[in-house]
């Protein structure tokens, strides 16, 4: 049998992969997307191979991701549930994707992830393997009965006994996820949400008492609502994002610590920080407000619940979630400009926002003298509005409610 395994060289998937040829005497081939691990890939060729690959793939997705995953997702504006935007969500469709891929080039009969079968991307990985091939067989350990694991202190020691080197410790025992939009913790010492999280778990952020005491000035450029130049200066998708995390993470931006609702219907708080992620979103925001119709502007807000939920979910391929990208990619033509961000104690303030195509007009929004307004227009505007309002007082004053 021939099994393509999504691995990380973390935990779990270090020790499915010795598993996966002890049960099923299976060829494995390891497969993983760099998204923006950096560090994390050290290596990761050498330790597939000693642990037993037949096959390592590692491909550079950055760009892809960013490009085609991250930044249109940042033009609808996805929040889940008002804080999470959605860091690990968006990167399991393009991982599957391209697993699939490997298998049909490969020849291979199964995929298999580590996904535990109390987590979200189970779901993820899954939904998008069978939306772009239906047949595919999918091996998830964490779902089957001759798993014979029950926690990561049953994997630290399997891997001990079998040399498997895991950064995991009984000392250390969250669990991190790293891309280029973000990294998240969770797990361990952060599964009792009164306990706050360590300053030592910081990453991509600085912890706020360390942050620098003078602000900096970020200028963010936009086409037709993507990201294109950062302090005049153009980059691509993913060197524009790898740059804006270091400005803001040195400022503490981006750092939320939240307790969400998990698609499987547990609760599960998680550390994450996207620092680039977040300036992007508030400057994105800020630039739609001078060049987006109100009408058109609300109803694309009103999607925003139903798109930032279908990422989450893993419906990334569903013909809903196109459906709507559609919608949002229609609503974000005049989209273009740049916004100016201060960056400050864990903070991103918009300072400025200019657009070509801006609706706003100063001689018509001013409080002082103009020749463009007539204020008694709202008169009749106000009285037409007040119609049924005023009937419905009528009424209930004549039937004494």
């Amino acid at each position: 049998m021939k099994v393509v395994l999504a691995y990380s060289g973390g935990l779990d998937t270090s020790v499915i992969l010795k598993w996966l040829q002890e049960e099923y005497n299976a060829e494995v081939i390891t497969f993983c997307a760099d998204l923006g691990q950096e560090e994390e890939l050290s290596g990761l060729d050498e330790k597939a191979y000693r642990t037993g690959a037949v096959k390592s793939y590692i491909e550079d997705l950055r760009e892809l991701f960013v490009q085609d995953y991250v930044f249109p997702m940042m033009q609808a504006n996805a929040i889940y549930e008002g804080n999470y935007l959605l860091g690990t969500s968006i990167a399991r469709p393009l991982i599957a994707k391209r697993l699939v891929e490997v298998a049909r080039a490969e020849g291979a009969e199964a995929i298999c992830h580590g996904a535990t079968g109390k987590g979200n991307d189970q779901v993820r990985f899954e939904l998008t393997a069978y939306a772009l091939e239906p047949h595919i067989q999918v091996i998830a350990p964490w779902r089957l009965d001759n798993w014979r694991f029950r926690s990561r202190t049953d994997l630290i020691e399997y891997a001990r006994d079998h040399g498997i080197a895991v950064p995991v410790t009984q000392e250390k025992p969250y669990s991190m996820d790293r891309n280029i939009l973000h990294i998240s913790f969770e797990g361990g010492v952060l599964e009792d949400p009164w306990e706050a999280a360590p300053d030592s778990m910081c990453m991509l952020t600085t912890p706020l008492a360390e942050t620098p005491d003078e602000p900096e000035q970020v200028v963010i450029s936009f086409a037709e609502g993507l990201p294109t130049a950062l302090n005049g200066t153009a980059m691509s998708p993913a060197d524009l994002l790898a740059a804006l995390n270091r400005q803001a993470g040195a400022h503490g931006v981006g750092r939320i610590d939240i307790v969400e609702n998990r698609f499987v219907g547990m609760k599960s708080r998680g550390v994450y920080e996207t620092p680039g992620g977040t300036v992007l979103h508030h400057a994105h925001r800020a630039l739609e407000t001078i060049t987006m119709d109100r009408e058109v502007m609300h109803l694309r807000d009103s999607f925003i619940p139903k798109y930032a939920e279908l990422v989450y979910n893993g419906f990334w391929f569903s013909p809903e979630r196109k459906m709507l990208q559609a919608a949002v990619t229609e609503s974000q033509h005049n989209v273009t400009g740049d916004v100016r961000c201060k960056l400050f104690k864990g903070a991103c303030h918009v300072t400025g926002r200019r657009s070509p195509h801006s609706l706003y007009r100063p001689d018509i929004a001013t409080f002082e003298e103009d020749s463009v307004y007539n204020q008694a227009d709202a008169d009749g505007f106000i009285k037409l509005n007040a119609l049924r309002l005023r009937v419905l007082a009528m009424e209930q004053e004549a039937s004494g409610n």
